[in-house]
């Protein structure tokens, strides 16, 4: 076998997990910014630095590849939430927790938000296709269901308190915060993005929700 030359390059295989993590980044910020609909492949190849055909190798095709950026998003708020332990902690500190780190999340990072709206828009499409959203979810309702059981127990939460729509409350509380500050700035004659007056919606979701779950 003839020895390789000084000036020689070394053909360099693909790193396949690599390589789908810079498509799904490269989507996600061109999802974000034009919606699925304006978002082109082309653009997300170049983002990525990958010939545009890997797109469809590794996606199929651009619904495909839409959806598996939600289910990344999704997927990163679960896991936030998966690491605050929630159930080692007393009941009210771990409500608050929750609420404490949805806010947050939605905070720093806005996108999220964008791709949400973008998706409820065209109707869920993309997610009633997913086979593993649910799954994501369930175990955080059972969590928050054995939150309220113990705080139940303890005497510091009220009884009938159903798990999911408590998610939804605490979700919908920051989320709209988030989703509507530019008019709701303009609306009420302040800025809504300021650092203060996101430590007082911070503050004031978190009183509203653990107040209504007292007995």
């Amino acid at each position: 076998m003839p020895a390789r030359r000084s000036g020689d390059t070394v053909p360099q295989r693909r790193d396949p997990v690599a390589t789908r993590k810079k498509l799904l980044t490269a989507a996600r910020q061109e999802f974000a910014r034009h919606g699925f609909a304006g978002a082109r492949v082309d653009e997300i190849a170049m983002r990525a630095g990958v010939n545009k055909q890997l797109v469809y190798h590794y996606f199929g095709d651009k619904d495909a590849l839409y959806l598996a950026v939600l289910e990344w998003v999704y997927e990163d708020i679960r896991e936030q939430e998966r690491k605050l332990n929630l159930e080692g902690l007393p009941p009210e500190k771990a409500i608050l927790r929750l609420i404490e780190a949805s806010f947050d999340h939605l905070a720093a990072n806005p996108d999220f938000i964008v791709l949400l709206n973008d998706e409820n828009r065209g109707g869920a499409r993309h997610v009633r296709g997913s086979t593993r959203l649910e799954a994501m979810h369930s175990p955080l309702v059972k969590s928050v269901s054995h939150i309220l059981n113990e705080g139940v127990r303890a005497g510091v939460f009220r009884k009938g308190i159903d798990p999911v729509q408590l998610y939804i409350s605490i979700a919908g509380l920051s989320y709209f915060f988030f989703s509507n500050t530019p008019t709701l700035s303009a609306i009420f004659g302040k800025d809504l993005s300021s650092r203060t007056a996101r430590r007082a919606r911070r503050r004031h979701v978190a009183d509203l929700v653990l107040q209504s779950l007292r007995p």
